[in-house]
């Protein structure tokens, strides 16, 4: 017989595992205060994904900081965060530290700082157990082993010993969400768990996700700024921009029809592969061998011919690249795709002079560079330009932005000073900026204002040939979308034939003429763009196409039905 009070429990509206309720983070600064949030409210149901979108500095993730008490000391907050009922900002310390990992847990953006490098990984997943009580010494170590294999990880009883660094990007990651899911929590804050990853292996990630999602019920709030994603995983989007919700709604609604104009323009700025159906057919474009036109205009100005690559450690050598052949001319850009380990960025280093050619050539501009001089290799990279991922990075935060546009030209004494300056205010003009930025410094500008300077350093010595490592991936999707438009122009104005590595095959779909697709640094398929992204011949690449989101819910349940078709008929097994 059921009581009155069974029927009342079962009755009962069910509690939400995460609420925000009209909360508002302030931050004091030398320059005075600083609202980042600005009255919030949303929940997060048990078994329910939320994903937050919005661009650097909209407040996506200060918001999520607030529901494991990790607002740092200059923070101050209003409102109310509630975690399975308990109200968050009422709580003392020692009861912050019981609910985190216990009740929340939270995956964040980079595993390898979200992971202590100096310790095994069996020690990291059997701290998150003991400091809460859910198991000990064996008993932890056991159910460490049972969390490795239930994301995924090979061989977990050996691996477990492991160290973070022994780990590829991808499965750090899994390691991260093993131990957010260790104690069992009701809810998991996933603050951008796929930016850094391979598109295969983010694939791989939100499989993972969605299993957890079902299976255990967890409540997900995914912090993102890509809308395939999005679509991939949510089921209700919040959409925030400048520390506001300006929309909110099931994702169907919010991809397909959205109200307001920063959801729109998102969704526009965000890179497509163009459909098989709707593309025209592309005339194949001639080879090397046919090419007749007169040199100048459509000079070769890269080419490798049957080119291999080691490294060197304690005497002995590795190969990591082997047989690789391509031309780039003039004004053409030749994408290089693949997954992290295929090989990609290490041709790209040794175009650069970083590392030694072991067999094979590399040709610029007709010279083979393995076989010059010291002397004439430096010449030579007069003639190259590199834009790095990571603008934050690549810049010296010491030197103004004029310093650092001008720094190639000053080591190959190029110009006088007061040339070098002008050169500068030209270059800046070129990516968009302002001559006015000359005398600032790197922290002075954003993460795509950073990259521009990154495009113009790289254009100061008007290179016949550009290296650019994943450019864009480190940027908003907003941000991306203008630096790639931007991209495009300059390499048109400047016509530099370009090497673009990436693992976004959206965009080389948007910048590319020639694709490479490499794998355990072998060319898998390569030609044109067209060819490749539309009728792609080999399974790696239907495999890297498969696993690319698009920001359409109906499409990409039906995307990531088909990929999982396709890997299970090539004997992967899908969990």
């Amino acid at each position: 017989m059921i009581t009155a009070r069974e029927t009342a429990e079962k009755n009962a509206p069910t509690r939400a595992a995460l609420s925000f309720q009209d909360v508002k983070v302030t931050f004091s600064t030398e320059f005075g205060e600083v609202q980042a949030v600005k009255g919030v409210s949303f929940d997060v149901m048990p078994g329910e994904v939320v994903a937050v979108v919005g661009e650097s500095g909209s407040g996506k993730s200060v918001t999520s900081s607030t529901s494991m008490g990790l607002l740092p000391p200059n923070g101050r907050l209003t409102g109310k965060v509630y975690v399975n009922g308990r109200d968050v900002t009422r709580l003392s310390g020692s009861e912050l530290r019981a609910l985190r990992g216990n009740e929340i847990s939270m995956v964040f953006q980079e595993p390898m700082t979200a992971l202590n490098p100096v310790l095994k990984v069996s020690d990291q997943l059997k701290e998150a157990m003991e400091v809460h009580g859910v198991a000990f010494g064996k008993d932890a170590l056991a159910r460490g082993v049972e969390l490795l294999r239930q994301v995924g990880i090979p061989e977990p009883e050996q691996r477990i010993n492991e160290y973070p660094h022994q780990f590829s990007g991808g499965q750090r990651q899994r390691i991260v969400i093993a131990m957010a899911i260790a104690c069992h929590p009701s809810m998991i804050v996933a603050d951008e768990p796929t930016t850094a990853l391979d598109v295969t292996v983010q694939a791989d990630i939100l499989d993972l996700l969605r299993r957890l999602k079902t299976e255990v019920h967890t409540g997900i709030m995914l912090i993102t700024h890509n809308m395939g994603v999005v679509a991939d995983m949510a089921d209700r989007v919040v959409v925030m921009f400048q520390g506001e919700i300006v929309e909110s709604g099931p994702v169907e609604q919010i991809l397909l029809h959205p109200e307001h104009e920063y959801t729109r323009r998102l969704l526009e700025a965000m890179p497509r592969l163009r459909s098989e159906v709707s593309e025209p057919d592309v005339p194949p474009q001639s080879t090397a061998e046919e090419d007749t036109e007169p040199a100048g205009q459509n000079e070769v100005a890269l080419e490798a011919k049957n080119l291999a690559l080691a490294y060197n450690h304690r005497g002995k050598s590795t190969r990591v690249v082997e047989g690789v052949n391509f031309q780039v001319r003039r004004g053409e850009i030749l994408g290089l795709v693949g997954e992290s380990g295929s090989g990609k960025s290490t041709v790209a280093k040794a175009v650069l002079g970083l590392l030694e050619v072991e067999e094979g050539e590399l040709l610029i501009r007709g010279k083979n560079l393995p076989t010059l001089k010291s002397a004439e290799r430096k010449k030579l990279r007069q003639d190259i330009g590199v834009v790095f991922q990571d603008p934050a990075a690549s810049l010296d935060p010491r030197f103004p932005i004029g310093d650092i546009i001008t720094e190639p030209m000053v080591v190959h004494k190029v110009g006088t000073v007061r040339e070098r300056t002008a050169r500068a205010e030209d270059l800046l003009e070129s990516v968009k900026l302002p001559r006015s930025v000359i005398n600032r410094y790197p922290h002075e500008l954003s993460g795509g204002q950073r990259q521009r300077i990154s495009i113009a350093r790289a254009l100061s010595l008007s290179p016949s040939i550009l290296i650019a490592d994943e450019p864009t991936s480190a940027l908003d999707v907003s941000v991306q979308a203008r630096v790639l438009e931007m991209f495009a122009e300059l390499q048109e104005q400047y016509d530099f034939a370009c090497l673009f590595v990436t693992h976004d095959l959206a965009v080389v779909d948007q910048l590319a003429d020639q694709l490479i697709v490499m794998q355990n640094g072998r060319v898998v398929e390569q030609g044109s763009k067209d060819k490749i992204l539309r009728a792609p011949a080999e399974y790696y690449t239907q495999r890297l196409l498969a696993a690319a989101p698009v920001p359409h819910p109906t499409q990409q349940a039906e995307r990531r039905e088909a990929r999982r078709e396709l890997l299970i008929s090539h004997g992967v097994d899908v969990m």
